[in-house]
């Protein structure tokens, strides 16, 4: 029997959706959804964000195409999810990393992350997030050095997130709201500005690309979180704090861009509503309790592997077979 004639009688199972929407015209959408904060980044920190971002997003590419190569593998550069993954371990670094540590980076995510476990659509894990995480433990330094904007360097050229201000007890030296809406602080290079971000996640919700709930789950318990536990214990503005804790960090660019990823996030909406809560909890545990000033990233990590049994629950009590 001819091969094409023999695939074409091969019908993969329910649902069956027709769409012209494939994996190339996602990822399109999501690199021009960042494009809003890329703009922003290079106004903050100078043209070294573009610098960084072209080496991740090339290094990137070049680790899937050599590994398919090396493997025999069908080409997937073309579907652009290596180009996504490289923008995203940008976002998640210092402007002021050292290329060849952001080159390990990418590294980490396609090969180890991704490929070894059979490429797109089978990772256990966000391969940007999982790569941030590595580098944070493996080069500390270097991952929290954090260059001042362009307009601040005036006694010094680096300097505290603002997460890292609260950590070390000086409240009153926070950067307003607006400051940080717009994204004039430091933090890494593409989590700054909390409207470019916004801009960039409705853009995604519109062309549903994205669904809103998970992000609002995420974003929403962050700010509930936060504003419960200034309440109780009188250390700040219970309204103004819920704000800081959303604008200040990952929370926007995980939301929209990291915690939304197909793989790594549950499928039905109960499973995405538990997994945006699960997200902010953790988050909000980590800065108020834990050692770090930031827990965007574990959490993520953290909920990618809690997916599988987030979805078998949600299946059972959709479909039937929960324990009545």
């Amino acid at each position: 029997m001819d091969k094409k004639f023999y695939n074409n009688l091969i019908v993969s199972s329910s649902p069956h959706i027709v769409t012209n929407m494939d994996t190339t015209k996602i990822m399109s959408m999501v690199i021009l959804a960042m494009v809003p904060s890329l703009l922003v980044s290079v106004y903050v920190f100078g043209m070294r964000v573009l610098v960084l971002t072209a080496v991740c997003i090339a290094a990137s590419m070049f680790f899937e195409f050599a590994w398919n190569k090396l493997m025999k593998k069908q080409q997937t550069v073309g579907d652009l999810s290596a180009a996504v993954t490289g923008m995203l371990i940008a976002f998640n670094v210092p402007s002021g990393l050292p290329l060849w540590i952001a080159i390990l980076g990418c590294f980490i995510a396609v090969i180890i992350v991704k490929q070894l476990y059979g490429g797109i659509g089978k990772n256990l894990v966000n391969p940007a997030i999982t790569a941030r995480i590595v580098l944070f433990i493996s080069f500390a330094t270097e991952m929290t050095t954090w260059p001042l904007p362009k307009a601040l360097q005036a006694d010094a050229v680096t300097g505290p997130t603002p997460l890292g201000i609260l950590a070390e007890g000086n409240a009153a030296d926070l950067p307003g709201n607006m400051i940080m809406f717009i994204g004039m602080h430091g933090g890494s290079m593409g989590e700054v500005s909390a409207v470019a971000l916004l801009i960039g996640g409705l853009f995604l919700i519109w062309k549903k690309v994205i669904s809103p709930i998970i992000p609002a789950a995420f974003i929403g318990t962050v700010f509930a979180f936060a504003a419960i536990y200034y309440a109780a214990t009188g250390t700040g503005d219970p309204l103004q704090m819920g704000i800081f804790h959303v604008l200040a960090g990952g929370v926007m660019l995980g939301a929209f861009f990291m915690a939304t990823d197909y793989v790594t996030s549950p499928i039905l909406p109960m499973g995405k509503v538990i997994f945006g809560v699960g997200c902010g909890l953790i988050t909000m545990i980590v800065r108020l309790f834990g050692s770090y000033p930031e827990g965007v990233s574990f959490s993520i990590l953290l909920m990618n592997v809690l997916c599988p049994l987030i979805d078998n629950f949600c299946q059972k009590r959709m479909y039937g077979g929960a324990k009545k």
